[in-house]
């Protein structure tokens, strides 16, 4: 039976064995395990990568989310508007900070924030937005930035799923306030483990990141204020110095598998493929369907030898874990039907056309039935 997985780490592993083996060993040798040498490098490469001033590196995507609100200010009573259809890291980073998460639904075709809700959501105590770039597709951000200005709200970016993305000719990450990245290994661009990074046009916010990140000090042993232990080390880093050489490669290619997919699958009864935006470039680090029949579709395909995924099947206002807000099955419409109906399909820089037409056909051949 033929067999395509989700993601295949290990085909990307073997194309850069020869490169990332040396880097680490490296490493290991001059025992420069943490803030070493690598990771001001990384940082000063990401942040040209993504056309920020300042990069600071950090442990996790949901640490980087954590800094970022703290730089802003954000504390215990305040209020932040986000997405219900998203990781729970995004809304694990509000809760630290002591503030609380408000929901707005999403577009049901983008996935990503429904901007026509957000200012219903604003009140006295909202402080700030964080627009999810959901699957590698950036939010409407003209109009989010216009309504943080008109309220005086900070905007801060989860771009953890879509480095590289493109709005408007603008890098996502740096037309907000602060953007968020996670490394985590099945991101296009993912770490051997776990790794995040903050960055930022802002001086201020930079270098108050840089002391929240590393105990609150710039020298040994001189805290100016307290912070925490979220650094990145330094083996994480000179793994993605090598990788970061190759992602605008690799985001091409998942543009170009992309098109296929969408080509093959357009003419499916049941079968929605992911929407096209004009001056916006998704980097699909998934590619996601809406599709009619989704779990047995899901099963079909399980047993022909192909790995599906479901991102995300329960809405966060449904998860046990925010009881406490009060919110119920019927209060994000788009987002609890949306869930319902989605299904990530194989998606990697080294999947192969002839895989993607196997599983499109395979995709065909269920709703023939």
């Amino acid at each position: 039976m033929v067999k395509i997985p989700l993601v295949d780490l290990k085909a990307q592993y073997s194309i850069l064995k020869s490169e990332i083996e040396p880097a680490v060993k490296s490493i290991l040798d001059r025992c420069d395990f943490i803030m070493g040498a690598d990771v001001s490098i990384f940082e000063e490469e990401f942040a040209e990568f993504s056309g920020g001033k300042f990069c600071i590196g950090v442990n996790s995507g949901t640490d980087a989310l954590q800094l970022a609100l703290l730089a802003c200010g954000i504390k215990n009573g305040d209020e932040v508007v986000t997405v219900p259809n998203t990781f729970i890291a995004t809304t694990e980073a509000i809760t630290m900070t002591g503030a609380r998460v408000v929901f707005a639904d999403i577009d049901s075709e983008s996935y990503t924030i429904d901007v026509r809700q957000i200012k219903n959501k604003i009140t006295k105590k909202t402080k700030a937005i964080i627009p999810v770039h959901l699957y590698g597709l950036p939010a409407d951000m003209d109009t989010i930035m216009k309504i943080a200005k008109d309220e005086g709200l900070f905007v801060i970016e989860d771009a953890a799923q879509a480095h590289g993305a493109i709005y408007k000719d603008m890098g996502v990450g740096v037309i907000g306030d602060i953007g968020c990245f996670s490394f985590y290994p099945g991101k296009n661009l993912g770490a051997y483990g776990d790794a995040g990074a903050i960055v930022t046009n802002n001086e201020e916010f930079a270098n108050k990141i840089k002391l929240l990140r590393d105990h609150g000090r710039r020298k040994k042993y001189e805290h100016e204020i307290e912070g925490f232990n979220k650094r990145i080390d330094t083996l994480q880093a000179a793994v993605l110095r090598i990788k970061l050489k190759y992602l605008k490669e690799w985001n091409e290619k998942r543009r170009k598998n992309a098109e296929i997919y969408s080509y093959a699958l357009k003419d499916i009864d049941g079968v929605e493929v992911p929407v096209k935006i004009k001056d916006i470039k998704s980097v699909y680090h998934l590619y996601v369907i809406k599709a009619k029949d989704r779990d047995n579709l899901k099963e079909y395909l399980e047993k022909e030898g192909i790995a599906t995924g479901i991102h995300y099947p329960i809405p966060l206002h449904l998860q046990s874990a925010y009881k406490y807000l009060g919110l119920k099955e019927g209060n994000f419409p788009v987002a609890e039907d949306t869930a319902k109906r989605i299904l990530s399909l194989p998606m990697y820089p080294e999947l192969s056309e002839e895989q993607i037409y196997y599983i499109s056909e395979k995709i065909k051949k269920f709703y023939r039935k």
